[in-house]
């Protein structure tokens, strides 16, 4: 039977797709990567790897690499499920949050995660909820902080709170001198948004759609704050999430936000982890205190 070692060798360097870089990773040098998957291959009677410029697994080799990441996974999960046993909510949790939520957030939340479970540590690691749902799935997280909807029949789900979003713009921007302000002045009006990977903007290019504002796609934000500064400057408006816009210092002026009478939107911010996790509990005592966190700023 292959060892769990074999396995890891494997999934990682499907992952680089580089015999170098994949040993570097698992800590290994290179020929003894190179000899582990050979030994693999002998045990599982079927070549995985072809070894040419550039390096690409065969489809057995990608099937098995697929089903090797999910046993993986679940041995973290045995390990996980010993180390609860001895130590209850304790240990280090990998979790991965949104950029345009995390750090709007996460701060003051830290503060009382600390004070209610003072042995947890935690790993917070920014990026493309999209991207992020995998490493969830391959095991590189243990649970992430996005915005719904997303794919998950394999994972659990739970609903936190919901963040209202407003449009913004320049302080002299021409919309905002009309009084008062209703969704049908804004149609043809630019809009810009944060890069195409991220949900906030598939929800901008839906308010877009909704009010029939223009979507600028030649000026994609890297993050909120140049989104904002690209609203400010007068290039469009932005429509901008409800925790980020309230971490904006009192005496900054370089946005107003838009009271539109008859529109409003808002997403909901979910929390997710592998089904049948072994730190479930954990993971569910974190969700509540993001959850009243958050509320509680909302408020």
């Amino acid at each position: 039977m292959p060892s769990l070692r074999q396995l890891e060798y494997l999934t990682t360097l499907a992952d680089t797709l580089h015999f170098g870089e994949a040993a570097a990773a698992v800590n290994v040098t290179q020929p003894t990567l190179s000899q582990q998957l050979k030994e693999l291959e002998a045990r599982l009677g079927v070549v995985l790897v072809e070894r040419s410029k550039p390096i690409r697994l065969t489809p057995a080799g990608r099937e098995i690499a697929d089903r090797a990441r999910r046993v993986l996974a679940e041995v973290g999960e045995i390990r996980k499920a010993a180390e609860r046993s001895r130590s209850g909510i304790a240990g280090t949790i990998r979790l991965g949050v949104s950029p345009t939520l995390g750090p709007y957030l996460m701060p003051t939340a830290i503060v009382r995660l600390h004070r209610d479970h003072p042995s947890l540590r935690l790993y917070i690691r920014e990026g493309i909820p999209d991207e992020q749902l995998a490493e969830l799935r391959r095991g590189e997280i243990d649970m992430m902080l996005a915005p719904l909807p997303f794919a998950a029949s394999d994972l659990e789900v739970t609903p936190l709170f919901s963040e209202p979003l407003h449009l913004v713009g320049a302080p002299d921007h021409p919309a905002l001198a009309r009084k008062p302000q209703r969704a049908a002045d804004l149609a043809g009006v630019p809009v810009l948004s944060i890069d195409r990977r991220h949900h906030l903007h598939r929800q901008t290019e839906a308010v877009c759609a909704e009010l029939g504002a223009e979507l600028l796609r030649d000026y994609e934000g890297t993050s909120l704050d140049s989104v904002r500064q690209m609203a400010g400057s007068g290039l469009g408006l932005a429509l901008l999430p409800e925790l980020y816009l309230r971490s904006e210092a009192p005496e900054e002026q370089m946005v107003k936000r838009f009271t539109v009478a008859d529109w409003r939107a808002e997403r909901m911010i979910a929390a997710c982890w592998r089904s049948g996790a072994a730190y479930a509990e954990a993971y569910r005592a974190i969700s509540t205190v993001i959850a009243t966190e958050a509320r509680e700023i909302l408020a």
